[in-house]
């Protein structure tokens, strides 16, 4: 486990992101064995679950709007940064509910576990960004039911559209 003060940044990019630099130093002492997923610590409050994204010699970690008002921090503050290699199974914790979906669907499984970690990690997301344990539930169901009715291949607008006709079903019980 690696501690350091940091300082809250933006991106000016295509895209406007908050970041946390990781020092060259750093970035390489954590990634020496090529795996770049860890899980930040942020004023010892908010966790982040995030692979070190490169930048110049070092690396950054995205810090979302969730996370910036949870701490209540802008642009310039000093930020206490604990930083740990993520051996996790998939990079992200894995809710319980979609646990046992997977474990329950034999065939949703083998196709959630052909896609890429990065879909994996993605939907996984989907399920657990939820805290209503119906609506994991509901989420998990659909990205199965979806991933088999199109043998593997995720198509997220489809997916979208099977995730709400679940939440319609729901509503009606």
């Amino acid at each position: 486990m690696i501690s350091f003060v940091s300082t809250l940044e933006q991106l000016n990019y295509n895209i406007w992101s908050y970041h946390i630099s990781v020092s060259p130093e750093i970035t390489k002492e954590i990634t020496a064995d090529g795996n770049r997923r860890v899980i930040c610590k942020v004023n010892n409050i908010a966790t982040i679950h995030s692979a070190l994204m490169p930048l110049d010699d070092g690396s950054y970690i995205l810090v979302n709007k969730q996370i910036r008002t949870q701490l209540n921090i802008s642009e310039g503050d000093k930020v206490q940064v604990t930083l740990e290699k993520d051996t996790s199974e998939y990079g992200i914790p894995m809710p319980d509910s979609f646990r046992v979906l997977l474990d329950q669907d034999e065939i949703g499984s083998e196709y959630f576990h052909a896609l890429t970690p990065g879909k994996q990690r993605g939907l996984i997301y989907i399920v657990g960004k939820v805290k209503n344990l119906d609506s994991q539930l509901n989420k998990g169901m659909a990205i199965l039911e979806h991933l088999t009715e199109r043998k593997g291949k995720l198509d997220y607008k489809a997916l979208n559209d099977k995730i709400k006709e679940y939440n319609q079903r729901s509503k009606m019980r």
